[in-house]
């Protein structure tokens, strides 16, 4: 069930983007905001050469950083426009391998409140042909004054 604030002012949503583009992570990444709204956020990142483990996937991190990234933006969708957003925990179970041209991932909330946001984030390797699933990652986000 999730229990989101409806619909997404633009005020917020470019706030949302506004930090997202100061993450350098992300930027380092070359990660695409490509979806916010209320309670959910799509991002995509190229698996690059860079990013790969010894096997030819895509590290681990890459999926982790995604995942969390996402969960966080979602969480931040429903909180007062202001704040910020920080993870408090956040687990990953890794499904297979990522192995594709990009990872996408969908961070969704589970459950918003005052003080914990519950967030899920799937995390899919994409190829022309197919959308794999390759991480799922639960955890929980709490809000914070900003810097």
């Amino acid at each position: 069930m999730n229990h989101t604030k409806p619909g997404l002012k633009h005020s917020h949503e470019a706030s949302i983007r506004s930090s997202f583009a100061r993450q350098t992570m992300m930027r380092t990444l070359g990660v695409d905001l490509v979806a916010i709204e209320a309670g959910r956020c799509t991002l995509r990142a190229p698996i690059a050469p860079q990013v790969l483990q010894q096997h030819g996937a895509a590290h681990a991190a890459l999926a982790f950083a995604l995942g969390d990234t996402a969960a966080g933006y979602a969480a931040l969708s429903t909180m007062p426009e202001g704040v910020e957003v920080m993870t408090a925990e956040i687990k990953i179970n890794l499904l297979s391998p990522a192995i594709g041209d990009q990872l996408e991932a969908v961070g969704t909330v589970v459950r918003a409140g005052r003080r914990l946001t519950i967030v899920t984030a799937e995390v899919f390797a994409l190829t022309a042909e197919r959308r794999k699933p390759v991480a799922l990652l639960q955890g929980t986000m709490v809000p914070v004054d900003p810097a």
